[in-house]
């Protein structure tokens, strides 16, 4: 298959882009922390659907990459084409080690997220975006996506201007509700100063991040930047109505992802009930009504369970131009999860004990997260106890009000007495997991301390059908062309030139 080819079964005539694109019938999700890295994006984008890389701790996992030696040079030759030449040679000069880290030696840190991020802070966090994307658009014409999450409000604004600098074509945000976002878009797409509100708990006044583009590229070097298709990711037709409702927070188009969906879910509507194995149990009000969605006029894709090639043809005669899937992307080979932790899910998933669960407390955001309780990682109860709480790459971390006009920060899966100390309530700490850490280590890339290693955190979509099957057909495992063929139903297609994956992953 040819760069840029599209898949035969492929079938987007049906819902033109503005510019004539035509819209993609599969969606990769974003997943994790460069679960969904630019090499599976890439090879999504190629065989002519939207390759989707994944913008959370961005800038953790590029200086990781240069601590490890950035083995194929694939950072550094990004950055050679950031647009800002002495931001990448300060970059490179800080984190890049040519022969990689010693064994048992930490990452150098990067600076935590603040409302008010000091200059190198925050270009490290355009170019990490910038990077991300420009690598997943290198050499081919194909549709590439980031995916933001809603929750870390700090990283938005400098994530989409970083992919919006490396031509971007897609935005996805979930977990919230992403109003916010096509105004961002619009002004940022100009090169203007751009303010966002920010939650901070207890406030008694309102707070904002902003970012000037001026301060980042000096004003007059570019000229105005493509502005990306805005997706939000719901899961409700009334948040649907509420997003439509004024032209200024109508987004281009829904992903309307089901309960069953990996990573973040939506929490149940009304009073939150627990079953029995302490997962939110979700009921009739939790299903988004299509009908009534269809009836905004934007394209939609349904996500949560929709991974075999019947369910697209179902999405389709639902009125959606697709589906966005996940769990078999992050079990292809092509994805960043690393081999070992690839290993053990394929493993357990041949061996029919492969268990998901709707963890109701893991996450520090208070949303449901699926975990695939393996042995070996913080999703299992033994996993989880077994780990000293620190909370230093602190994405998750929730501003609150100290004072009048001052701003701290908080993490319920911090250390519970530095929680409580910042005001924070016991109830909350219990059973919250460290998803910073834990998602570094899924791609092979975790935190180092006193000479042991973090442990991953895994998850997975919960409908594990789609997986199966392609384990049956491919039982040494599959890459990401052989996916989208299962998903499309298209006949066995030569291989593109497939650039290998020379991460520190592997």
């Amino acid at each position: 298959m040819q760069t840029g080819q599209t898949m035969p079964g492929t079938d987007t005539a049906a819902h033109p882009v503005a510019g004539g694109a035509p819209l993609p019938t599969v969606i990769q999700g974003g997943m994790g922390a460069a679960v969904s890295d630019w090499n599976l994006a890439k090879q999504v984008a190629m065989a002519g659907q939207l390759g989707v890389v994944s913008g959370t701790a961005l800038d953790s996992v590029v200086v990781r990459r240069l601590q490890d030696g950035d083995p194929g040079g694939h950072m550094r030759r990004a950055l050679e084409h950031f647009p800002v030449p002495a931001v990448a040679e300060w970059i490179i000069e800080r984190y890049y080690k040519p022969e990689g880290r010693e064994e048992g030696q930490a990452y150098l840190p990067v600076p935590n997220l603040t409302m008010n991020p000091v200059s190198k802070s925050r270009d490290l966090m355009v170019a990490s975006a910038f990077v991300e994307v420009w690598l997943a658009k290198e050499g081919h014409s194909g549709l590439v996506g980031i995916n933001i999450l809603e929750k870390i409000q700090l990283a938005i604004v400098p994530a989409l201007y970083g992919s919006m600098l490396a031509g971007v074509d897609y935005v996805l945000v979930g977990a919230g509700i992403p109003s916010k976002l096509p105004r961002l878009i619009n002004q940022l797409s100009r090169h203007e100063y751009t303010e966002m509100d920010v939650h901070v708990d207890g406030a008694t006044q309102t707070y904002a991040t902003a970012l000037d583009p001026a301060t980042v590229v000096p004003a007059g070097t570019l000229p105005p930047l493509k502005r990306p298709m805005f997706l939000a990711i719901i899961s409700s037709h009334p948040l649907a109505a509420y997003l439509t409702k004024e032209k200024v927070t109508t987004p281009d188009g829904f992903v309307i992802e089901g309960h069953v969906a990996g990573g973040h879910n939506t929490p149940p509507r009304g009073r939150v009930q627990i079953d029995e194995n302490g997962e939110p149990v979700y009921g009739a009000r939790d299903e988004a009504d299509l009908t009534k969605i269809a009836k905004y006029g934007l394209p939609f894709w349904l996500a949560g369970a929709y991974a075999t090639p019947e369910h697209v043809q179902e999405a389709k005669a639902l009125g959606a131009a697709g589906v966005q899937v996940g769990t078999i992307f992050a079990l292809s080979s092509d994805s960043g999860t690393s081999p070992e932790n690839r290993g053990k899910l394929l493993g357990a998933l041949a061996e029919d004990r492969l268990e998901v669960k709707t963890d109701a407390l893991a996450s520090p955001t208070g949303f449901p997260f699926k975990v695939a309780e393996l042995d070996g990682t913080t999703g299992t109860p033994e996993g989880y106890a077994a780990r000293t709480r620190i909370c230093d790459l602190a994405y998750l971390r929730t501003p609150f009000e100290r004072a009048p006009g001052k701003v701290g920060y908080r993490c319920p899966s911090e250390p519970e007495d530095d929680y409580v100390r910042k005001g924070g309530e016991l109830d909350n700490t219990v059973g919250r997991k460290c998803l910073c850490n834990g998602l570094m280590a899924t791609i092979g890339m975790p935190q180092v301390r006193s000479g042991i290693k973090e442990d991953p955190l895994l998850t997975l979509g919960s409908d594990l059908t789609a997986a199966k099957e392609l384990l049956r057909r491919h039982p040494q495992g599959w890459n990401a062309t052989q996916a989208l063929e299962y998903l499309l139903g298209g006949p066995q297609l030569a291989q593109a030139p497939r650039e290998s994956l020379a991460l520190a992953t592997q």
